[in-house]
């Protein structure tokens, strides 16, 4: 297998459709703009199993995926807060379309590892959108040249419709597993190459997040020019959004704190209108239901300050230079994991609190909701083992400085 030549034409239209220079505002107020229309597609969307194609257009429209692309480009190179508003908005609609953008919008943050005119070559539209998995469970065995890459990876979302699919490999030279420049045993480097040059199994049959396409994909002894990997060790371009080695999980909560939101929101609506059949009491007068909702209001307000509070403090310490402490290093993790399982418990509560009518797939949004949740609960960053490693930190202990998890 070769690696196939991006035509450098492919995608330039959707540069005019979106406009060459959108801003941070813009973006994000044609994100709420299609946030109802993605609420009306949510049914399709999970029932296909991956994004409809005018979805995909739909998203391409507002931005988003052009979020981290640098402004020496034309792009609006949002800071972190401003990408996780985005992507909260997104997420009120859908969940899967709002993960497929926050996955896609990583782009220019990839580009930003790579000689600039490699990536001018390889990311042709500010609007070009990445898929893959990053973690280093493939080979890369080192050739004149560049590399041949075998593997299987796992959790591909946005691979249905991605223009460029990326693979996190460890690499090896002569069979031998080489090691970095710093002495670590485990060299990683993440492959680009097009969707068309791996095999995509068709795996995702899930409880939720249906939409997202979250697919396995294989290669065997596929051909990758040097130029056409990187290390998050060492990236090409300057700038915040490749100071930390968090970069491509910060917008991540938006995802989460925008469903809790969405779900927040439905049942006040109910229960503005809604009689208990028992009592013949107003929703609005019982205190099980007032009391659950304004806890859930203050939990979802907590939830969001941590994610937003520590994102912005993380922008001004990298903006002043100065090393991390302990608990600066663990903020920002900590704030997601909160992201994921406050709206988890937030969604379950209020699941309870609907009842029966919360169960009917077709007729109440609840139960995606709930669906969606419990699954991204199940990423690698909502994981206990960031507790742990975040307890260690702050006892004085240690924990890898290349980890994308800090």
């Amino acid at each position: 297998m070769t690696f196939m030549t991006v035509d450098s034409n492919r995608t330039t239209d959707n540069d005019l459709a979106a406009g060459k220079h959108l801003t941070a505002d813009e973006i994000l107020t044609r994100a709420r703009a299609a946030a109802p229309v993605l609420r009306e597609r949510a049914e399709d969307i999970e029932e296909a199993r991956q994004l409809p194609a005018d979805v995909v257009e739909l998203l391409r429209g507002t931005g988003v995926f052009r979020m981290t692309m640098p402004a020496s480009w034309g792009g609006p190179e949002l800071t972190s807060a401003q990408q996780t508003e985005v992507i909260e908005a997104l997420a009120t609609g859908d969940a899967s379309a709002a993960w497929c953008a926050m996955i896609g919008a990583d782009s220019g943050i990839f580009a930003g590892y790579l000689d600039d005119a490699v990536a001018r070559e390889l990311f042709p539209s500010l609007d070009t959108i990445t898929a893959g998995f990053m973690n280093p469970t493939g080979r890369a065995e080192r050739v004149p040249g560049g590399y041949r890459v075998s593997g299987n990876w796992v959790f591909g979302s946005g691979s249905s419709h991605c223009d460029l699919l990326l693979a996190g490999c460890r690499v090896y030279r002569d069979g031998e597993p080489e090691a970095d420049a710093d002495g670590d045993p485990v060299q990683w480097r993440v492959m680009i190459a097009r969707p068309e040059d791996f095999e995509i199994h068709d795996t995702w049959y899930t409880t939720g997040l249906a939409g997202t396409a979250s697919r396995d994909y294989a290669t065997t002894d596929l051909f990758v020019p040097d130029e056409h990997s990187f290390s998050f060790d060492t990236p090409r371009r300057p700038g915040l959004l490749h100071a930390a080695p968090d970069t491509i999980l910060r917008n991540m909560p938006g995802v989460p704190l925008g469903l809790a939101r969405a779900a927040l929101d439905h049942v006040r609506g109910l229960a503005a209108g809604r009689v208990d059949r028992a009592s013949g009491t107003p929703w609005s007068q019982l205190e099980r239901v007032t009391g659950t909702l304004a806890d859930c209001e203050a939990d979802l307000a907590a939830a969001r300050a941590f994610v937003y509070t520590g994102l912005d403090q993380q922008w001004a310490r990298l903006e002043s230079g100065r090393e991390a402490t302990p608990d600066e290093r663990v903020a920002t993790a900590l704030a997601r994991y909160k992201a994921f399982h406050t709206a988890h418990a937030i969604v379950t509560r209020l699941y309870a609190l609907v009842g029966g009518a919360a169960i009917y797939r077709k007729r109440s949004p609840m139960d995606r909701w709930l669906r969606d949740v419990t699954t991204m609960c199940r990423h690698v960053d909502a994981g206990e083992q960031n507790l742990k490693a975040a307890g260690e930190l702050l006892l004085g202990g240690r924990i890898p400085q290349k980890t994308l998890l800090w």
